[in-house]
């Protein structure tokens, strides 16, 4: 698998989950909501947090086309982008403060100008959209920049996100599994693809997940998953485009237990005896005489069973020491070893 870090934090497989909190809009407006945001993601265990870089009328045409079909029924697109945008001069004040709590920080670049300003801010990585992934210039500019790159793969076939990847070209990629349903529903997350993808794509694969439980998350670490993106807010309880699909504090904390206690559980996947498991292989099966045996005679499978304890020979050897003849008087509740058994018929 092709070596992907950012900021020196190894991501991987063989590495716990990469928690990404993603900030989106549910900053309310406020600056110092969004300052908080960050705080509490360290608090919560995140790894890092994302941000959303762009300005509505780089996103869409002011043309008060309302939205339909979706949480955001109604609103038009212009209105919702201006309302959810993070304005570009809490970039650097964001990134500080999750620098100042140990967090890393980076965004997702809307277009090519989002791209210059955070190259100039020096984030450790760059996230594409899912919405984004078929922009493969965008992609292309973006991976120019040589920094690690994240494509989400929301509603994409496997030849767009081959073209995602193919559009990065040299500079490493990760790539998350998505369901762009807002919020997702669970039986719709296709979480068999991460390892179909990881094979596919020879590289690190996680998950963006927009349901609000920590099943989904807890299933992708499982499958082999080794980022995970989820939205971040106070609470849902005040309004915002994103709060509905967003986890509270406690709930990212919980998820973070979960699927770290989740990869701690996979191990190598060499099958063999763990440390914990030494003290009970004394209680497995072996060979024990239940009659008593003179000597010379030849043991007949009536004299010996297979029973628990641990004694000296397992029962695989019970073919092998069936008419072998005894070397010494053996009493019933012997552990029956080769030094009981004469070499000769």
């Amino acid at each position: 698998m092709t070596p992907f870090e950012i900021a020196g934090r190894p991501i991987g497989p063989n590495h716990p989950p990469y928690l990404i909190a993603e900030l989106s809009a549910n900053h309310g407006g406020s600056l110092a909501k969004a300052l908080e945001l960050v705080r509490v993601a360290a608090q919560v265990g995140a790894d890092a947090v994302k941000l959303q870089t762009y300005k509505p009328e780089t996103m869409t045409l002011n043309s008060g086309r309302a939205i339909e079909g979706t949480i955001w029924e109604g609103r038009s697109l212009f209105d919702l982008y201006a309302e959810a945008m993070t304005p570009w001069e809490w970039h650097e004040p964001l990134m500080a403060e999750a620098v100042k709590h140990g967090l890393h920080c980076f965004s997702s670049p809307f277009d090519f100008s989002a791209v210059e300003f955070l190259e100039a801010l020096d984030v450790p990585a760059f996230k594409i959209a899912s919405f984004e992934l078929v922009d493969t210039p965008l992609i292309q500019r973006t991976a120019a920049s040589g920094k690690p790159m994240i494509l989400s793969t929301g509603m994409a076939t496997e030849s767009e996100i081959a073209a995602g990847v193919s559009a990065c070209g040299s500079t490493p990629v990760a790539l998350l599994k998505c369901n762009s349903g807002y919020p997702a529903p669970t039986e719709e997350m296709n979480l068999l693809a991460i390892p179909y993808l990881a094979q596919r794509f020879n590289c690190p694969i996680g998950l963006s997940d927009h349901t609000l439980t920590p099943t989904a998350a807890v299933a992708a670490v499982a499958l082999g998953a080794s980022i995970l993106e989820k939205h971040l807010c106070l609470t849902r309880s005040e309004p915002g485009p994103d709060s509905t699909f967003s986890l509270e504090p406690s709930e990212f904390e919980e998820t973070k237990r979960l699927v770290h206690t989740v990869f701690a559980s996979l191990g190598d996947g060499i099958p063999g005896p763990t440390p914990s498991e030494e003290s009970s292989k004394r209680f497995r099966r072996s060979l024990w005489v239940v009659r008593p045996v003179e000597p010379g005679s030849a043991l007949q499978a009536e004299d010996i069973a297979s029973l628990r304890p641990w004694g000296e020979l397992p029962p695989s050897e019970l073919p092998n020491v069936l008419g072998k003849r005894a070397t010494t008087r053996l009493e019933p509740g012997t552990p029956l070893s080769w030094k009981h058994l004469s070499s000769q018929p």
